[in-house]
């Protein structure tokens, strides 16, 4: 198993002068994280705009640096070769886009206007765009994959749906954190105990990309609740799964607060869809 990862992933020098940010670097750092996580080759895609243009080099569309005869002809056998490695190997995973590149923009490109519109268009970059059968993914989503999965934990019945819940999104390489599993569950726990679970959960929403809910009952858990609340309040995308077949009104499946804080999924296995796993 292997991801195509765009050079300036593994080699931010390879960029056009002064675009590379601090927030750049982390999501590159994390992406290759979690590719090492989880034990995936990565396999690094060749730079058509540094082999054309050289390393130093200021930032420019297509249309204005690359929409030549020899870039196109650069192009070519670099897919070529790509294409060599696809056949040896099979297909990748998918591939690791930066969106913005005109060459591997990911879902956007600056491809540039000649009229006037905005150079910056919906789309891959004009190299990633010659493997339209493979996946793309922006790098800033492929980073996100540390979870926090908030639910209720007071049954068995609830321990082994979230057992669930955290298998399929480890299966989709996410790396989960399941609050069952830390501290005493005993209902003798005392204050200093309540005190270190709460902490463990704090740091671990303070340091997580995603926070997955499971907001099934007549009511949403409270803990639970709070928990969405923590992780919208700092930006965190939250996705929330709701399998219970009583609604709240017309337009509401239990709570408007937490619905509108979140999307709402209402089976499992749709998770790692909308949650942009790189195996959907």
């Amino acid at each position: 198993m292997y991801v195509l990862i765009c050079p300036c992933i593994t080699n931010p020098s390879l960029r056009a002068e002064g675009i590379t940010s601090e927030a750049d670097i982390d999501q590159f750092n994390r992406a290759r994280e979690r590719c090492e996580h989880f034990g995936i080759d990565v396999v690094t895609l060749p730079c058509p705009e540094t082999l054309y243009l050289g390393r130093d080099r200021l930032p420019g569309t297509f249309l204005e640096r690359l929409n030549t005869p020899g870039f196109f002809e650069l192009l070519g056998d670099l897919e070529a070769e790509v294409r060599e490695v696809i056949r040896t190997r099979g297909p990748p995973l998918c591939i690791i886009g930066v969106n913005s590149s005109p060459t591997c923009g990911a879902t956007a490109t600056h491809y540039g206007s000649s009229d006037g519109s905005p150079s910056k268009r919906p789309g891959r970059g004009v190299f990633l765009d010659r493997f339209p059968e493979i996946k793309v993914v922006d790098v800033s989503e492929f980073a996100r994959y540390r979870v926090y999965l908030a639910a209720p934990l007071f049954s068995e019945a609830e321990k082994k749906f979230n057992l669930v819940i955290a298998e399929l999104l480890t299966s989709h390489f996410f790396q989960v954190y399941l609050p069952q599993d830390v501290g005493d569950d005993n209902h003798c726990r005392d204050s200093e105990e309540h005190r270190h679970i709460f902490e463990s959960h704090v740091r671990a929403l303070d340091s997580t990309d995603l926070l997955v809910a499971v907001i099934d009952g007549a009511d949403a858990d409270s803990g639970t609740s709070w928990e969405m609340g923590y992780a919208y309040r700092r930006g965190i995308p939250v996705y929330a799964v709701r399998t219970d077949f009583r609604i709240a009104g017309h337009h509401e499946l239990v709570n408007l607060m937490l619905e509108q804080s979140s999307t709402v999924v209402r089976n499992p296995s749709d998770l790692p869809g909308a949650m942009k796993s790189p195996r959907c």
